[in-house]
């Protein structure tokens, strides 16, 4: 993960931690996803060879408004997981990033991404990144949090300006 994640085209950009749905944790105490999404999908990434048990059983949410993503080539992605009895399977990447500040070292973590076209439920803002890391001690909600993206994983923008008419 670090080879990528120190490339050669990175991405700095602030982000702000923000409360999320707290469905991948588990804190939102739904019965359909005992412990939290995180822990029912684990095995079945283990299986596909990413181990996300390296990291803290959920993940942080951050806005990086008024900027936005657009997907470009991530690190991996797994198609038609069925992770659940009833859920539907779903698509997920997973890009590379590294958590820059407020941390003294850099510390390398995954942007976790449900495909929103096979996901249910509990859909992201465009500008929402959720990200898996270790645990790291003071992060608090409405924080700033400066990331390092490679750029061929994924590309940080501006959204598109309106074009307004002339009547």
């Amino acid at each position: 993960m670090n080879e990528t994640a120190n490339s050669t085209h990175p991405q700095i950009v602030t982000a702000r931690l923000m409360q999320g749905h707290r469905v991948a944790s588990g804190l939102n105490g739904n019965p359909r996803f005992p412990g939290g999404t995180l822990l029912m999908q684990q095995p079945h990434f283990l299986v596909l060879g990413l181990d996300i048990g390296v990291f803290h059983r959920g993940t942080l949410n951050v806005s990086i408004a008024p900027l936005s993503y657009r997907v470009v080539k991530p690190r991996l992605t797994f198609r038609d997981v069925k992770w659940h009895l009833i859920e539907p399977k779903e698509d997920f990447s997973f890009f590379d990033f590294r958590l820059a500040k407020p941390v003294h070292e850099p510390v390398a973590g995954l942007i976790y991404y449900p495909h929103p076209d096979t996901k249910p439920e509990h859909f992201q803002a465009p500008d929402v990144l959720e990200l898996l890391l270790p645990f790291v001690d003071g992060l608090h909600y409405g924080m700033e949090l400066s990331l390092e993206i490679p750029a061929e994983q994924m590309v940080i923008e501006s959204p598109p300006v309106p074009v307004l008419k002339h009547e």
